[in-house]
């Protein structure tokens, strides 16, 4: 894909005038943001030699932490140490956004940014609050911000479409959001998320040792649950939804951590009739939601009406506050919603 020449010099010029720069995501950061922020961090620290950190308002999940290693020190978390957050933010010359539409998605990190300081955004998804930034590279029709990021990196004077001039640290960790943004390519793909794909491992990056580390080095008790869930919890309706509820209590059960239910949410949908699968899972007082769904049933719209929230057409997600009836009381919003959605989708 193309990147506009213009927004290109735009960027060179804002990275050529920083000093110190900051990179943000969204809360609740998953393989793409992890990816695609490590990926620009290789490129202006080990590339450019800039002083730069990288900010979360949570923390890195463990099942994509492998990323991160050799840079772990250079990750700032606002839930454990929000000075330090809102200290870096302050002195940085230039602030990235990446996998986000619009500020408020970094959480409660939004009020640590400033706003005389230039943003730069970098995302996949609908609805970029342009406003918000005086650097905007916004296209959905990608499979990820890793993939943007990469076309963008590829449009860069000092890369001009050589990948192998990128750091490896930065290769390895775009190809890993791209994977796990695709669900290993299963889905939201085009044809210049293969030529990325393609281009980095000519590069160098061993996507074998990425999927031994996405898909095959999980913990025992992620597998266990997984298998609870799916033969007691797992529901699937007339309509061909398909919903699993996980409570706090079954998580603390299991010793569940953060980011290791990653991934339930697509498990029914190799199930024949489900056209729909949703995964509700109790954290910090509200319901996360995650809605994946087969093409020709959309995922956004669902949850842009029903959960607050929204993303890609078959990818989506939101929240629910957790109700005094817990879990039932969540089942009984999401068969009304789902019951609703479809009258008027049929």
């Amino acid at each position: 894909m193309k990147v506009s020449g213009n927004s290109i010099e735009a960027l060179q010029k804002l990275i050529g005038e920083a000093r110190k720069i900051g990179i943000a995501t969204h809360t609740h950061p998953d393989g793409d943001a992890v990816g695609s922020t490590v990926g620009l961090y290789s490129y202006l620290a080990m590339k450019h030699g800039k002083d730069v950190r990288i900010m979360v308002d949570t923390g890195i999940p463990q099942s994509v932490a492998f990323i991160t290693e050799g840079i772990s020190d250079k990750i700032l978390c606002y839930e454990s140490d929000p000075e330090a957050v809102t200290a870096w933010a302050k002195s940085c010359d230039l602030l990235f956004f990446l996998d986000l539409n619009g500020i408020s998605r970094t959480g409660d990190m939004a009020k640590a940014f400033g706003s005389k300081v230039p943003r730069v955004l970098i995302d996949h998804h609908l609805n970029p609050q342009i406003e918000e930034f005086v650097l905007v590279f916004s296209e959905t029709q990608v499979s990820s911000a890793s993939e943007l990021l990469f076309h963008i990196l590829m449009s860069m004077p000092d890369i001009s479409g050589e990948a192998a001039r990128l750091p490896m640290t930065g290769l390895t960790a775009i190809l890993s959001g791209i994977t796990t943004d695709t669900n290993n390519f299963a889905n939201s793909t085009f044809p210049s998320t293969f030529e990325a794909a393609s281009a980095l491992i000519a590069a160098g990056t061993d996507r074998e040792q990425i999927l031994l580390k996405i898909y095959n080095s999980f913990e025992e008790r992620r597998i266990r649950l997984m298998g609870d869930l799916l033969y007691r919890k797992m529901v699937i309706t007339d309509l061909g939804v398909a919903y699993m509820i996980l409570d706090a209590a079954t998580s603390a059960s299991y010793g569940i951590l953060s980011g290791e239910t990653e991934g339930f949410v697509n498990m029914p949908l190799t199930i024949g009739r489900v056209r729909m699968s949703i995964f509700l899972k109790e954290e910090n007082g509200v319901w996360r939601v995650s809605i994946r769904a087969k093409k020709g049933t959309s995922a956004n719209k669902l949850a842009s009406a029903s959960f607050n929230g929204g993303g890609h057409e078959l990818a989506s997600g939101g929240k629910l506050p957790v109700g005094p009836g817990g879990a039932a009381e969540a089942e009984a919003y999401i068969i009304k919603a789902t019951q609703e959605f479809f009258s008027h989708e049929l």
